[in-house]
């Protein structure tokens, strides 16, 4: 399909404008928690969040590897922006890598995402259920009608639903022989309802509300994609598993952000009885190598392994990618904890960003799947590639 539609393409060259633009909002937006809206509207007039849309649509068709470096750039300005617009940056990587959704409702949203910033976000975790990542189905139904279909049912987690165009609603269908399918729900349509119980440690203002559907009703041609039980239906942790390192670089962005507040903190801290900056000593210069050391390799690790899942270099498995993600956030969790420790009590005062830096690095190992999750399908493979070795 080709919309006749031309979106911007990013410079990712001229990112760290962008990202300032996103530090000097990101403290009030993580103390009020609201929507971070001057963000969003920054990332969209850089081109940003239609950046991974195919160019068979008009896009500008990035990979892996430069939504990647986009959320490295947002995660340092502000991670709850750069977590909200990682969502819609995935879900038009994968309708660039293997369309799925009908051609009018893409293009339609194409049409907005042109003049507006657009967001959209997969809603599937369930208070029941928990992370789709370990299996299950969800709870959530939908409801043949006369015209299309009504949802009902609960979910978790949100991510930016307040500004949300479009939510795509994981859910069965009450059909004799039940369907499990992904139903794109426009945020504005009746029957949504937005408990507003975010109150967490990290990404403050990502707003990932718990919603409720009550008989939510779309037209029967807003199915993303349906399939029977066990039919594609279910989260494939290995298949997803290269879209998961921009959401690694996403909060080694946040590790960068609290190195620079670490440095600056050293070259201006003089104590009278030193008489020069803690720059000078050999504690802070062993951590600031310790905590270069990590945020280095981690970097290496996501962004190389980015630029292969690109180059679509068939060496790479999912495995190593997963195992890419779990070792930047491993990196960057260490690494701002590192800073947090030798500032001692500056670094967890508020009147600083280290003390957000720490807070919001938390958030990464949160994401499914989860480490345990990763460390299975990762151990699997290598015990099974041994014991074909052995025969």
């Amino acid at each position: 399909m080709t919309t006749g539609l031309l979106l911007r393409a990013p410079d990712l060259t001229t990112l760290a404008p962008v990202t300032g633009r996103l530090a000097a909002n990101a403290a009030e937006y993580d103390r009020t928690g609201a929507f971070p809206a001057d963000g969003i509207r920054t990332a969209h007039e850089a081109g940003l969040l239609t950046a991974t849309v195919g160019e068979r649509y008009g896009g500008p068709g990035l990979g892996v590897a430069g939504a990647a470096r986009i959320l490295h750039a947002l995660g340092e300005g502000d991670p709850s922006v750069a977590l909200i617009a990682a969502m819609s940056l995935t879900i038009h990587h994968r309708q660039a890598v293997r369309p799925h959704w009908p051609e009018e409702l893409y293009g339609q949203v194409l049409a907005e995402a042109a003049g507006r910033p657009v967001l959209l976000n997969h809603v599937r975790v369930e208070p029941e259920l928990g992370s789709p990542a370990r299996g299950g189905l969800p709870a959530t139904v939908a409801r043949r009608t006369a015209t299309g279909w009504s949802l009902s049912g609960r979910k978790r987690f949100a991510t930016g639903v307040e500004g949300l165009d479009w939510l795509l609603v994981w859910a069965t269908t009450d059909e004799p022989t039940p369907r499990v399918g992904t139903f794109a729900v426009p945020g504005t349509t009746p029957g949504i309802e937005i408990t507003r119980r975010w109150d967490h440690l990290g990404l403050r203002a990502s707003g990932s509300h718990d919603i409720a559907l009550h008989e939510v009703e779309i037209p029967a041609g807003n199915v993303v994609d349906i399939a029977a039980h066990g039919v594609g239906a279910e989260q494939d942790n290995r298949a997803g598993a290269a879209l998961h390192l921009p959401l690694a670089a996403l909060y080694l962005g946040v590790a960068r952000a609290a190195q620079r507040y670490f440095h600056r903190f050293a070259q201006e801290r003089v104590p009278a009885n030193l008489g020069h900056p803690v720059a000078r000593t050999e504690r802070f210069r062993r951590t600031a190598g310790e905590i270069a050391l990590r945020l280095d390799a981690a970097e290496q690790l996501v962004f190389g392994g980015a630029e292969r899942v690109d180059a679509a270099d068939d060496t790479y498995t999912p495995e190593q990618a997963l195992g890419a993600r779990v070792l930047a956030d491993r990196h960057a969790t260490e690494a701002v904890g590192l800073a947090v420790r030798l500032l001692g009590n500056p670094g967890l005062s508020r009147d600083n960003p280290l003390e957000r830096h720490f807070r919001d690095v938390q958030c990464a190992p949160v994401h499914a799947p989860q480490e345990d999750i990763a460390l299975l399908a990762i151990g699997g493979r290598a015990l099974d590639e041994a014991a074909r070795a052995d025969l």
